[in-house]
């Protein structure tokens, strides 16, 4: 079990490297690069924080961490909107640990980073899908390897996410997928820490102008108005991440549910207000608060939209009754 202490020490050492390789220079850099990501701050965040190894069993090759773990990192690539495979990655793994017999190969694979993994659960929309060497999918009360499969990348308005429609050519059964939790139910989560990361920073961006922006002599977080939609933002990011929190700790379908509308509703508020509060320079090339208004938009429509969270939230409140 990761303790608190530890889990500190993981958030803090991700930081630090996001700090040093992936500012607003680096994230624009990797964006259009040939494989959409930084592939030597990939390679530190497998070698030096294990990122890719967390969710993977110490017998086969992994750090034998938690999801806490895991969407401890993606919680701070996604505050400074780092291209990454991780997430991908991270859900194929725990697809392949749920087969029958998991290939120890390509876990270890996976876990050192040298392949890249995708999980298929809209095969239209594949987190890694133009980049991935391990493909699983979970359809129809089955888990199946796509050995063989041909990509199709798709254009997306999140320029930091790229994503691809793939078909598969040949395949593996691997058996029955998890229940309680499900592995849409971890992407979930995963995907609403991901999404608290960029909002709490979103929000530290627009609080830091308001404090710098003068009109009429004064700065424009000066005024009372400002100050309680600053305030309530606060609440809402916070109360956002304390039930991601809760999800990571004891993951299921109507916690999962509830993270991600959370966490979507938090992202979608901050980058709108965000957006309004910066005025014009938001949306010039250079400035970063577009992109979080298009990672915003881009990840609430990605795996599940809202209303389809709802209706799965609806479904297990009625079973539970």
């Amino acid at each position: 079990m990761t303790t608190s202490d530890e889990r500190e020490m993981l958030r803090e050492t991700v930081a630090a490297l996001v700090a040093k390789h992936a500012g607003p220079a680096a994230v624009r850099a990797a964006i259009e690069s040939e494989r959409g990501y930084d592939e030597s701050l990939w390679q530190l965040l497998c070698e030096q924080v294990g990122a890719a190894a967390l969710v993977v069993p110490e017998e086969l090759g992994g750090a034998g961490g938690e999801l806490a773990d895991a969407a401890t990192v993606l919680q701070e690539l996604g505050r400074a909107l780092v291209p990454s495979p991780l997430l991908g990655t991270t859900l194929a793994e725990l697809a392949l640990l749920a087969g029958t017999e998991p290939d120890a190969d390509a876990l270890a694979a996976l876990a050192e980073g040298s392949s890249i993994g995708a999980l298929v659960l809209d095969p239209d929309y594949v987190v890694n899908g133009d980049i991935a060497d391990v493909v699983v999918a979970a359809a129809d009360g089955q888990l199946t390897r796509w050995t063989r499969f041909s990509a199709q990348p798709m254009t997306t308005m999140d320029l930091t996410r790229r994503l691809a429609k793939l078909e598969p050519e040949d395949t593996k059964p691997l058996g029955p997928p998890p229940q309680d939790p499900g592995l849409a139910d971890i992407a979930a989560i995963l995907l609403a820490a991901e999404q608290i990361g960029a909002a709490e920073r979103c929000l530290d961006l627009t609080v830091e102008y308001a404090k710098s922006r003068v009109q009429f002599g004064r700065p424009i977080g000066s005024f009372q108005a400002l100050k309680h939609r600053m305030a309530d933002l606060y609440v809402v990011v916070s109360a956002a991440r304390a039930v991601v929190d809760e999800a990571c700790a004891a993951p299921g379908p109507a916690i999962a549910a509830t993270a991600r509308l959370a966490a979507t509703e938090a992202l979608n508020l901050v980058t709108a207000e965000g957006i309004q509060l910066h005025g014009g320079i938001a949306i010039t090339w250079e400035h970063d608060m577009h992109l979080y208004f298009k990672r915003a938009h881009g990840s609430a429509q990605l795996l599940d939209s809202p209303r389809q969270l709802l209706n799965r939230l609806e479904s297990e409140v009625i079973s539970t009754q």
